[in-house]
């Protein structure tokens, strides 16, 4: 029989590629993306807080007028700040907010206007009307409270812009106790609610960065 010779399978071999590591920029965008995540859920479990215990004042943060009355974002704010009022947590009102260029009445004056009709007497109100920011808001209260060395406030505002307010009231040596508006139309349109718990991120972020 003829002799058959039989060859050796070759083996393939596969050549494997440089393992490449994320670009730096990927990384940090990565992260960055990650903690805003996780700064958007801080802040809606913020506005979920609420402690109701007394206090030295009930501050309302400003929100718009509608030639001279309260918008319904401001009334529901107002409401509730009224109420925690009338339940005795604390002797006084202070409202915020100044006004825009073209409005005539500021917003703490609207709200002093909507607040005596619900009954609360004038001494019990203090106005703060030069204010177009929270932080700008919350250092007016600062100075109407200042025969107080170390006050104690409720925070009304709504759900989304607790965790801002509280943290700049803090910092302005204000021991701020949550009561949001759960009553805010905001609240009740949870898109737009998403939207501005969102720009509340980045406000946020903004103001540990410049403080203001």
């Amino acid at each position: 029989m003829p002799n058959r010779s039989y060859r050796t399978p070759r083996t393939t071999r596969h050549r494997s590629l440089p393992r490449r590591d994320p670009h730096p920029l990927l990384t940090a965008g990565g992260i960055l993306a990650a903690a805003f995540l996780l700064l958007i859920v801080w802040i809606r479990w913020q506005g979920r807080q609420e402690k109701l215990v007394p206090v030295d004042a009930i501050v309302v943060l400003g929100a718009a007028q509608w030639n001279g009355r309260p918008s319904p974002v401001l009334q529901a704010r107002l409401d509730r700040a009224i109420a925690l009022y009338q339940e005795g947590l604390a002797p006084r009102l202070v409202l915020t907010g100044g006004s825009a260029p073209a409005d005539a009445p500021s917003e703490a004056a609207v709200g002093r206007d909507y607040a005596l009709a619900q009954g609360i007497p004038p001494e019990a109100i203090l106005v703060e009307d030069q204010s177009h920011t929270t932080v700008e808001n919350l250092r007016g209260t600062r100075e109407l409270l200042a025969a107080l060395p170390a006050p104690t406030i409720l925070l009304v505002s709504d759900p989304f812009h607790m965790a801002r307010a509280r943290r700049i009231a803090g910092d302005l040596g204000l021991t701020a106790y949550p009561a949001p508006a759960y009553t805010s139309p905001i609240s009740e349109r949870p898109l737009e609610e998403a939207w501005y718990v969102a720009r509340e991120a980045l406000a946020l972020s903004l103001y540990w960065a410049t403080g203001r």
